[in-house]
C-alpha cells in the first residue's frame, strides 16, 4: 500500500460507543478531560492526542470575546503572533486545515477559469471532499513527483498551463504541502518554485498543517518557508495536540477576503478564546517546548525495527511518520492491525504515526508485532531446500 492512501486500513472497533449516561471512567476506550483514553497506544494519527492539564487550565482561563466582531483578545494575541512568528503582516484562525486551506484558495481563486497545481497525494485533491471544485470551480491537476518524494519546479513547469489556449485551464495557483507524508520538502526546492511562480504571476499556497514537523527537525525556519508562499496554512490539532483549530497567515488584504470567504461557509467563531487558548498552549508547549523531536526519534526507531526484520519502507522517515510497505515485505497489513490490537494498540496497517503522547510500552508493543508478523511470515514459507516430501 503506498502512502498516497491517508486510512488505508481501518483498526478493528474494541468497544461500542459509550451509550448516553455512561460516565467516561465506565468506558475507558473513550477520552474525556478527566479520564484520558489510550492516546499512549494509539499510532493511527498525530490528531488523537488527549489535550493536558495545562491546556485545560488555559482554557479555563480565557477570554470570550466575538471574533466575528473581532473582539476577542486571546484570538487577536494569537493571530498576532503566529504572523510574527512567519513573517507576514496577518492572520485568521478557523475551525480545522481543511477548512483553513479551502478558505485560502477561494480567496486567492477569483473566478474560472482557472486551475489548481498540487501533488498527486495532496490533501487538498485526496482528502478534502472535492472543496476546491465545490467552493472555487477550479479544476484541480494533480502531478506526480518525478523524484517520487515531493515537487520539484521541474515537475512544476512541465505541467503548467501558462498559455492563453481556449482549450486549457490556465494554472492561477501552485499548491504545495509540507511534510507531506511525513516528508519533507527541501526549502530550497520551494524557494525555486516560490521565485518561478512570482515571475510568472503564479499564487502560491502552502498546506503546512504538519511544517512544525519539518522546522523541528531543523530543515529550515517557519519564516523562511513563509516568504517563499503568498498564504500558508498550520494546523494546531495534528502533532501540537490542541482539540481542534488551524490558522491562516497572509497579507492584510488576503486575510481580510478571507474573514469574509470564511463567515460565507460557516466559519465565523463566536467564544473564540476557547479554541485559540488551546492552540497558542499547544505551540508553546510541544513545538517551542520541542517535544516534535522525540517523535521523529521514536519513528526512526520504529523504521528501524521493521527494515532490520526485512522489512521494506514505502518511503523514507523523515519526521514523525512510518510507512510500511507491507506488499515488498511479504505481509498483510490486517495482520498487523489485528495482532497490534491484541495488545490495545491501534494502528492503520501501513501508516504509523508517532504522536509526543505514545508511551514506551506502545512502542515495545508494536515492536513486537512487527516481530511476530515477520516470524509468521517465515512460518508460511513454503520450503526451498528441496526436501519438500514427495
Amino acid at each position: 500500500m503506498s502512502p498516497h492512501n491517508y486510512y488505508p486500513v481501518t483498526a478493528p472497533s474494541s468497544s461500542s460507543p459509550t451509550p448516553a449516561g455512561v460516565s467516561p471512567s465506565q468506558s475507558p476506550s473513550i477520552n474525556h478531560w478527566t479520564h484520558p483514553g489510550p492516546a499512549s497506544a494509539d499510532f493511527r494519527s498525530d490528531t488523537i492526542t488527549t489535550p493536558t492539564a495545562s491546556m485545560l487550565a488555559a482554557i479555563a482561563s480565557t477570554t470570550l470575546g466575538d471574533d466575528v466582531f473581532l473582539e476577542d483578545p486571546t484570538t487577536n494575541a494569537l493571530q498576532a503572533w503566529i504572523a510574527d512568528m512567519l513573517g507576514k503582516p496577518a492572520a485568521l484562525l478557523v475551525m480545522s486545515g481543511t477548512m483553513g486551506n479551502q478558505v485560502a484558495i477561494r480567496t486567492h481563486l477569483q473566478g474560472p477559469p482557472h486551475s489548481v497545481l498540487c501533488d498527486h497525494r495532496a490533501h487538498i485533491l485526496r482528502a478534502e471532499a472535492g472543496g476546491v471544485a465545490a467552493l472555487c470551480g477550479a479544476q484541480l491537476e494533480g502531478v506526480f513527483p518525478a523524484n517520487g518524494s515531493y515537487l520539484t519546479l521541474e515537475d512544476v513547469q512541465a505541467h503548467a498551463v501558462l498559455s492563453d489556449d481556449i482549450h486549457g485551464c490556465p494554472t492561477k495557483l501552485i499548491e504545495l504541502e509540507n511534510t507531506l507524508g511525513g516528508n519533507v520538502m527541501p526549502l530550497a526546492e520551494m524557494q525555486r518554485i516560490g521565485a518561478w511562480a512570482r515571475e510568472h504571476g503564479i499564487i502560491t499556497h502552502l498546506d503546512g498543517a504538519r511544517l512544525w514537523e519539518a522546522v523541528a527537525a531543523g530543515h529550515g525556519t517557519l519564516r523562511e518557508y513563509a516568504a517563499c508562499v503568498d498564504s500558508i496554512q498550520l494546523c494546531f490539532s495534528k502533532g501540537l495536540g490542541a482539540p481542534m483549530g488551524s490558522i491562516i497567515v497572509g497579507t492584510d488584504a488576503f486575510v481580510t477576503r478571507a474573514r469574509w470567504i470564511r463567515k460565507s461557509i460557516g466559519g465565523g467563531i463566536r467564544m473564540a478564546g476557547v479554541v485559540s487558548s488551546a492552540a497558542r498552549n499547544a505551540v508553546e508547549e510541544q513545538f517551542l517546548g520541542g517535544r516534535l523531536l522525540r517523535t521523529h526519534e521514536q519513528a526512526r526507531r520504529l523504521a528501524d525495527k521493521w527494515q532490520g526484520l526485512g522489512g521494506v519502507l514505502s518511503v523514507p522517515t523523515e519526521t514523525n511518520m512510518v510507512w510500511l510497505d507491507v506488499k515488498k515485505s511479504g505481509v498483510k497489513a490486517e495482520d498487523i492491525v489485528t495482532l497490534a490490537a491484541e495488545k490495545g494498540i491501534k494502528t492503520f496497517g501501513t501508516r504509523i504515526v508517532v504522536h509526543y503522547q505514545i508511551s514506551e510500552m506502545a512502542m515495545q508493543g508494536l515492536e513486537e508485532v512487527m516481530e511476530e508478523v515477520m516470524r509468521n511470515k517465515k512460518a508460511a514459507a513454503p520450503a526451498t531446500n528441496g526436501t519438500a516430501a514427495a
